[in-house]
């Protein structure tokens, strides 16, 4: 266990238990299989993600990189990841993922600045696969980490993060699936004393993608950061589901969120719940979700959630919002001669970009910015580019 992870283990809190909050737990037996009843169930297709709560998968997948100096890794036995762990699994399908037999563990040594980006590539080959993977990254170290999903697969996942202690960390996870994959996962950040941390979720293929991404600290002067973006075509279903437990004093969170969808039967679902702790004092928190719906028939469920037991902090709140094309802003720019088509792609290019852009790795951005301009030209009346 790690100086940050072993802090983190001597502060921590009462466990948190409601129907926002199941009790962890790593066999999947304590996890029944939802019913659709439960709260943290309710919106999800539980036929179309069903595959995902059997742990007899046909294979435990390796993530493929290159490290640079600084950097190791190694396998780890499904005992020593539980001992390292410091959130386990709050659903079925991450404890089948955490049952794996072996997980991999990636190291950034302490005070080791990585210039380029860390890109840790799976790519699924139409099968049933699970995988479990820690990154530790040492105090005051520099890194942009990458987690790249190609392919075809039905995947189970659990990803645990621990920063330590005033170490700079860009965490971007990228869900580009070909049509009919499907992908659950609990991913886990543990952030350290005066240690900032950038999350970028973005989903742009496959048929199903829930995401349950939790955050929390381990000492004050934590920063975090979560962005997301996502693109859902008809008869897909992305479903975000964000935790941010505030259970240190000084901390700083922000989280914001935004989709499109196009086609019918594409249903989005962002789950926004940022508790603070009573010992977190002078702590500031925001989160928003936006949902641009582009044609009939479609459905964004977005439930922004604050659970505060102390009234002295700097700041907390939510928004969400959900709707067409914002009639004045095209009427705006009509007014002036640009093209309806254009005047139309121009709103939606302005939605994404600047959290494209925050991702700030040209061949991630080129990739998103490829993607999107794929799924626009599909959507009638948008047959022009984004540049």
């Amino acid at each position: 266990m790690t100086n940050t992870a072993a802090r983190f283990d001597a502060l921590q809190q009462p466990k948190v238990k409601s129907h926002l909050h199941p009790t962890p737990s790593w066999q999947p037996s304590d996890h029944p299989v939802p019913s659709g009843r439960e709260e943290v169930w309710r919106f999800t297709p539980l036929e179309k993600i069903e595959p995902l709560f059997d742990d007899k998968a046909e294979c435990f997948t390796d993530w493929k990189f290159e490290l640079p100096e600084g950097v190791t890794s190694k396998s780890i036995t499904q005992e020593e990841a539980q001992e390292r762990s410091f959130d386990a699994p709050v659903d079925i399908v991450a404890s089948v993922a955490g049952h794996t037999p072996k997980a991999t563990l990636i190291e950034i040594a302490p005070e080791t600045v990585i210039s380029e980006p860390l890109i840790l590539d799976l790519s699924g080959e139409r099968g049933r696969i699970n995988t479990q993977l820690f990154l530790e990254i040492g105090h005051h170290a520099q890194a942009t980490i990458v987690l790249r999903h190609t392919g075809k697969a039905q995947l189970a996942a659990k990803i645990e993060t621990i920063v330590g202690d005033g170490a700079k960390v860009n965490f971007v996870s990228l869900q580009d699936w070909d049509e009919g994959s499907l992908h659950g996962g609990q991913v886990s950040t543990l952030v350290g004393r005066d240690a900032e941390v950038k999350l970028i979720q973005a989903s742009i293929g496959g048929s199903l993608i829930r995401q349950v991404e939790r955050a929390m600290f381990s000492g004050p002067g934590g920063r975090i950061e979560q962005f997301g973006l996502y693109f859902v075509d008809a008869n897909r279903n992305v479903e975000h589901r964000i935790f941010i437990d505030h259970n240190a004093p000084n901390t700083y969170s922000h989280a914001d969120y935004r989709g499109a969808l196009q086609g019918k039967g594409a249903r989005s679902v962002w789950i926004g719940d940022v508790l603070i702790r009573s010992a977190a004092k002078n702590i500031e928190t925001y989160e928003t979700n936006q949902n641009l719906v582009l044609t009939e028939g479609c459905q964004a469920d977005s439930v922004p959630n604050l659970e505060i037991e102390t009234g002295e902090i700097l700041g907390a709140g939510h928004s969400s919002s959900t709707g067409r094309f914002d009639e004045d802003h095209l009427f705006y720019l009509r007014s002036r001669g640009i093209p309806e088509d254009q005047a139309r792609r121009l709103i939606v290019e302005g939605f994404f970009l600047d959290l494209i852009h925050h991702i700030d790795i040209p061949e991630i951005e080129d990739r998103l910015v490829e993607a999107l301009n794929h799924e626009l030209l599909a959507v009638e009346g948008i047959s022009d580019k984004l540049n």
